[in-house]
């Protein structure tokens, strides 16, 4: 069986930064799904560890468009529009089509990758993503580079970016670090949305 997996939470931080030594994300606007592969069955999981049924169908495509054996990823169930912005009200109300960005591998045949740093992690997962556009996607990211993917998050009215140490491996003592647009338009009204709807919207978290 596949071990269970506590997805690390990044830590609230309020400014950008450079350092060569780490790897920065676009911080995708969705819901974060670990995602357990065995043969022929996928399952998501919340990041509250609940099952994400109603992305059972997502979870068959990235079953299909994968050639292995069993695999624990981490990323974000996303609705991107025609530009591949991610559109957070499109998702929750079922207005487009779901898909996986994926950010870590945690698994991989067998084998656990969890004491591998994340450059190794990347490599592997970089070699099982298909090819071209697809229901499966890896994260866009640069490295080095903090202030000027941030900036580009900003213009563009994206919700920011996630900040990781290359060498760290996954696990519970390991930091990442999110550093959110401030002025990001479809953060507007969220909290309340979720303070209405506890019940709606506990299985996606």
């Amino acid at each position: 069986m596949l071990p269970s997996v506590q997805p690390i939470a990044p830590i609230r931080m309020t400014e950008p930064f450079d350092d060569p030594e780490w790897v920065f994300d676009l911080k995708y606007d969705g819901f974060r799904g670990i995602c357990y592969l065995e043969p022929g069955y996928c399952r998501m999981i919340s990041r509250n560890g609940n099952l994400m049924s109603r992305f059972a169908s997502l979870g068959d495509q990235i079953a299909a468009s994968l050639d292995v054996g069993d695999a624990i990823l981490d990323g974000e169930v996303i609705a991107a529009d025609e530009t591949g912005r991610p559109q957070f009200y499109d998702l929750l109300r079922d207005m487009r089509a779901p898909a996986y960005v994926v950010f870590d591998l945690i698994w991989l045949d067998g084998v656990d990758l969890r004491a591998l740093p994340l450059t190794e992690r990347r490599r592997h997962l970089h070699n099982i993503l298909p090819k071209g556009p697809a229901i499966i996607s890896e994260a866009l990211s640069v490295t080095g580079r903090g202030h000027n993917l941030f900036d580009l998050m900003c213009a563009h009215d994206l919700e920011g970016v996630v900040a990781k140490r290359l060498k760290d491996g996954y696990g519970s003592r390991v930091r990442w670090l999110k550093i959110k647009n401030p002025s990001y338009s479809q953060n507007e009204g969220r909290r309340e949305l979720f303070d209405r709807s506890p019940r709606r919207l506990a299985a996606w978290r």
